[in-house]
């Protein structure tokens, strides 16, 4: 950059406006963790629909069919015949009220439960962003991580939501110090998955040969 000469033949820097770095610029505050992923439930929405679709068309067949002069369908006067026959402690009469009961509290369990129990939420760095972990892949970077520690031969992981069992088996070393550096190994490997809920660790280590 050029410098103009003053007035003594000496030179005058000029202030220079400085740029604000992108590292001055603040990031945008971490959301909320996200709860659970909401499953779509294609296919027991699917069955309803289908089935609703079915009892339909044979009604208005039926009502189309009596209004047209015609005789109603055989299974609707058969089943008016038993309704009328059959008392309430009917044996019959009390099955199907327990199947239709049943059937009842599943579609509403699904439909007041997320599901997708197998996608553990991530803690949402940016409101608009939502991202899960699958517990096989959230198990395989814990066992990896096992593998690492000196001594340890084998190691079978099971990642709930709320707990992660790992069992190792040791071939050296003492037990207890393959336990303590395995805590603290995995300790750290599951606050770097960024899960929202980080499960509890369960720890079991024994030796090759034995069980328990």
């Amino acid at each position: 950059m050029s410098e103009p000469l003053g007035s003594e033949g000496t030179t005058q820097r000029l202030p220079v406006l400085d740029k604000p770095a992108e590292d001055d610029v603040p990031a945008p505050a971490p959301a909320p963790g996200s709860g659970r992923f909401w499953s779509a439930r294609r296919v027991p929405a699917a069955v309803v629909a289908l089935l609703l679709a079915a009892l339909a068309g044979v009604l208005l067949y039926d009502v189309a069919a009596v209004r047209a002069d015609r005789s109603a369908l055989w299974v609707r006067r058969e089943l008016t015949r038993q309704l009328a026959e059959r008392t309430l402690d009917d044996i019959w009469v009390l099955v199907g009220a327990g199947v239709a009961a049943a059937l009842g509290l599943w579609l509403i369990l699904l439909a007041v439960t997320p599901g997708l129990r197998d996608v553990l939420p991530m803690r949402r760095p940016h409101p608009d962003v939502r991202a899960g972990l699958h517990r096989g892949a959230a198990a395989l970077v814990l066992r990896d991580r096992a593998m690492e520690v000196a001594g340890v031969q084998s190691v079978h992981v099971r990642a709930g939501r709320r707990r992660a069992d790992v069992r190792a088996v040791s071939h050296f070393r003492d037990l207890d110090d393959v336990r303590t550096e395995l805590d603290a190994v995995l300790g750290d490997a599951v606050r770097g998955l960024g899960l929202a809920r980080p499960p509890a660790l369960s720890v079991r280590v024994r030796r090759l040969g034995r069980k328990g």
